[in-house]
C-alpha cells in the first residue's frame, strides 16, 4: 500500500510558482545550449576540414551529458522517494550554476580543453536527472488529477519556449563584443574575446541562482510510501523497486520500447542539425548572403515555435480523456516523417517547414505520454518507476548520439537523418496495431505488498 495525500488546496499556486523556476532554468539552459554549439562551430572548429573534430565535439560533450542523466537515473529516483524532494531540487540549481560558471571560466581560456568541457557537460547531466527526478515526482502532489494535462503541457511549452528565446538571446550575446568593438566601447579585460559566449554562460548561471531563490520559499510535499514490511527496503531494493515494477505491467513496457526506439532515431539531431547546416544547407544560406548563426538560428527557432503552438494547444485543450495513447504514437509517426523531410531537404526554408512540423509533434507526444504514467503510478513510488521509466525510455539517446557523430564523419547528415525518420515512422506505424500497448491504459489493480515486491501485479 501506499500513501496517496490529496494535493493541497494551494498547490496549483505552488505548482505555477514551481514551474516558473524550472522555467527559468530551462530558457537560460538553452541559451547556453545554442551558444556552446556556435562556440564548436565557429570558433573551436571553424575550418571545413575540421569536420571529423567537430563531429567528435559535439557528440561527446552531448554522450556524456546523455550517459551521466540516463545511467544515474536509478540512483536519482530512489534517492527522490528516500529525501524531501524539495531539497533535491534546491541543491541540484545551486550545483548548476557552480557548473555553469566553471564552463564560463573554460571558455575565457585562448583553447577550453575539450576533455574539460566533457567532465563538465557529465557532471551537469548528473545534476540534471536528480532535479528532473524530483521534479517530476512533484505533480502529482500539487496539482489535482484533471489538471495533469494542463500542467504537462504547460511544461511542454517551456521547453519549446526555450528553442524559441535561446537562440535568439545567445545569437545578441555573442555579438556584443562586436558591436562594442565599433564603437571602442569595449573594456579592455574582455578585449580577447573573440564572441560574446561567455555572456550566454553568465545568464544560464544567473538563472540558476533565481530559480533557486524561488523554490526556497515554496513547500512541496515528500509523500512517504505505506508498506505492511515489518523492515524498510534497503537502498539496493529500492533501486529495483521500479524494474520489477514496470517489468510486471507489459503494457507500460510496450510504451517505453517505444520511445526507446524515438530517442534512438531522433536523439542525434543535435549533432546532425550543425552539421547539415554547416555543410548540407550551406549553398542555399550563402546565395542569400546569410550566415551560418543565422541560418542555424533560424532552423532552431522554428522547430521552437512548432513547439510552443503545440504545448499552447495541448495546454488550452487538455489531451485527449481517453485512448491517449493515440496522442502518443499518432504524433511520433508525424515526427518521424518529418525528420526524413528535414534529411532530404537542401533549402533553409524547406528543413524549417520540416522542424516545424518535428517541433509541434513533441508536446502532444510527451503530455500525453507524462499523463498516463501520472494516473498509473502512485505519488509515493514515482520517484523510483519514473526514474526506471526514464533509464530504458532514453538509454539509446546515448547511442544515437554516438552513432550520429560517428556517421555523420562519414556520410552526409540528411542521409542520417533520412534513415533515422524512416525507421521511426516504420516501427510506430506496426506499434498502432499492437494490441498490448493499445492496453496501456486500463486501470491498474490494486497496488499490493506483493506487487511492489515484484510480483506479478497488473
Amino acid at each position: 500500500m501506499t500513501s496517496a495525500p490529496q494535493p493541497a488546496p494551494d498547490g496549483w499556486r505552488t505548482f505555477v510558482w514551481l514551474w516558473s523556476s524550472q522555467a527559468l532554468s530551462v530558457l537560460g539552459s538553452a541559451v547556453a545550449g545554442f551558444a556552446f554549439n556556435i562556440y564548436l562551430t565557429v570558433t573551436r572548429f571553424p575550418l571545413a576540414e575540421q569536420k571529423p573534430q567537430l563531429a567528435l565535439a559535439l557528440s561527446a560533450t552531448a554522450l556524456a551529458w546523455g550517459l551521466a542523466a540516463t545511467l544515474t537515473a536509478p540512483l536519482a529516483g530512489t534517492w527522490t522517494d528516500r529525501h524531501d524532494r524539495r531539497r533535491i531540487m534546491l541543491a541540484a540549481d545551486l550545483l548548476g550554476a557552480l557548473l555553469t560558471f566553471s564552463i564560463l571560466g573554460l571558455l575565457l581560456l585562448p583553447a577550453a580543453p575539450l576533455w574539460a568541457l566533457v567532465l563538465v557537460s557529465g557532471l551537469m547531466g548528473l545534476v540534471g536527472t536528480f532535479h528532473g527526478s524530483a521534479f517530476d515526482a512533484s505533480y502529482t502532489t500539487l496539482v489535482p488529477k484533471e489538471r495533469l494535462p494542463r500542467a504537462n503541457g504547460m511544461m511542454q511549452t517551456i521547453w519549446s519556449l526555450a528553442g524559441l528565446v535561446g537562440p535568439a538571446v545567445a545569437a545578441l550575446l555573442i555579438g556584443v563584443p562586436a558591436l562594442l568593438r565599433k564603437s571602442d566601447a569595449l573594456p579592455g579585460w574582455l578585449s580577447g574575446l573573440q564572441n560574446g559566449v561567455p555572456f550566454a554562460y553568465a545568464v544560464d548561471g544567473l538563472s540558476f541562482v533565481v530559480a533557486a531563490l524561488i523554490l526556497s520559499r515554496l513547500h512541496v510535499p515528500s509523500p512517504k510510501e505505506v508498506t505492511d514490511r515489518s523492515q524498510p527496503r534497503s537502498f539496493k531494493e529500492d533501486m529495483a523497486f521500479g524494474w520489477k515494477f514496470i517489468g510486471s505491467r507489459k503494457p507500460l513496457l510496450a510504451l517505453l520500447l517505444t520511445f526507446a526506439v524515438a530517442n534512438l532515431c531522433g536523439s542525434g539531431l543535435g549533432v546532425l542539425e550543425p552539421l547539415i547546416v554547416k555543410f548540407g544547407l550551406a549553398a542555399d544560406w550563402q546565395s542569400r548572403g546569410s550566415t551560418l548563426t543565422a541560418a542555424l538560428a533560424t532552423l532552431t527557432i522554428t522547430q521552437s515555435v512548432g513547439g510552443v503552438l503545440g504545448g499552447i494547444l495541448i495546454s488550452v485543450w487538455g489531451g485527449l480523456k481517453t485512448q491517449r495513447v493515440l496522442g502518443v504514437l499518432l504524433p511520433m509517426l508525424v515526427s518521424g516523417l518529418a525528420l526524413a523531410a528535414f534529411g532530404f531537404s537542401s533549402t533553409v526554408l524547406g528543413a524549417s517547414a520540416a522542424l516545424f512540423v518535428l517541433g509541434l509533434t513533441y508536446p502532444a507526444m510527451n503530455a500525453h505520454s507524462q499523463s498516463i504514467w501520472q494516473s498509473q503510478v502512485p505519488p509515493a513510488m514515482q520517484g523510483r518507476v519514473f526514474s526506471v521509466r526514464r533509464l530504458i525510455a532514453q538509454f539509446t539517446s546515448p547511442l544515437s548520439t554516438a552513432l550520429a557523430g560517428l556517421l555523420a564523419a562519414r556520410y552526409a547528415g540528411g542521409h542520417v537523418a533520412i534513415v533515422a525518420g524512416l525507421l521511426l515512422a516504420g516501427v510506430t506505424a506496426a506499434q498502432l496495431f499492437n494490441p498490448v500497448i493499445r492496453r496501456v491504459e486500463e486501470a491498474p489493480k490494486m497496488v499490493t505488498a506483493a506487487a511492489q515486491e515484484g510480483g506479478s501485479g497488473g
